[in-house]
């Protein structure tokens, strides 16, 4: 059985208009011990879903009817729906600019809707421990590629966070970290072992109360640490296979 927070089975709540993938999914997640304690087919279900069952985790589709799934995130994480609750975007693409958007609102990550079985799995767990699903090199890529396109509307966006509570160590490291660098790269540029790359990286995330890595690299963006088009940080554009085109569940954090 998977285990959630306090030690009580791993619960989530499934989002998508389309009954196939919400049955789909919860087979798959049921098997493997997994309690979906909801399902929903749009947004404003989803947010009620979540505030009714407090779930660990929710898988949320895009584009519903009624509420979007990005309109449903915002609320579900900034509205106090349920503490602790983190959201997996559903998608068809991944470079999408309603991917771009739902990770502004706090989604820790997305999924491609051909998932395996596996990955879906490994995805969901993954979350609810508390890292991202998504490299943060991928993450650059979606906010490169839209945020000079548009401006995420007020509801939406991500509010400002002041980052005069930093040490120049910790703003070094935002900055590094929002070019795509993983720990071990972080590591190597600084002089720094891991274990304090680690450490700085967690201070920086509680610090600015931030989910994780993503959202730190959202941030960067958001408070003109970095702007789009900055010089990329070397080999940081992979962000390896199975993560870059949103199918994997690999460790970031």
């Amino acid at each position: 059985m998977a285990v959630g927070v306090s030690g009580r089975a791993l619960r989530a709540v499934i989002a998508d208009d389309q009954a196939l993938v919400r049955t789909g999914f919860g087979m798959i997640l049921a098997a493997d011990g997994i309690e979906v304690t909801a399902e929903a087919s749009d947004g404003a279900e989803a947010v009620e879903a979540v505030r009714r069952t407090g779930p660990d985790v929710v898988l949320m589709d895009v584009r519903m009817p009624r509420m979007d799934g990005i309109e449903a995130t915002r609320r579900i994480l900034s509205g106090g729906a349920a503490e602790g609750t983190r959201v997996i975007i559903l998608t068809t693409y991944d470079l999408d600019h309603y991917v771009y958007a739902a990770l502004t609102a706090g989604a820790s990550g997305f999924l491609l809707k051909d998932v395996t079985p596996e990955h879906l799995v490994a995805a969901v767990r993954l979350v609810q421990s508390g890292d991202a699903l998504l490299a943060p090199a991928i993450t650059r890529r979606l906010i490169e590629r839209f945020a000079q396109r548009e401006e995420a509307p007020a509801a939406t966006a991500a509010p400002h966070r002041d980052l005069a509570g930093l040490t120049p160590r910790e703003l070094e490291v935002l900055r590094l970290l929002g070019t795509g660098l993983s720990n071990a790269e972080l590591a190597e540029r600084l002089f720094l072992s891991p274990t304090t790359v680690k450490t700085h990286v967690g201070r920086i995330l509680s610090k600015l109360d931030l989910r994780d890595r993503v959202q730190a690299v959202v941030l960067a963006y958001e408070t003109g640490l970095i702007t789009p088009g900055a010089e990329r940080a070397p080999g940081a554009e992979g962000g390896g296979g199975k993560a870059g085109d949103g199918r994997g569940a690999d460790h970031y954090g």
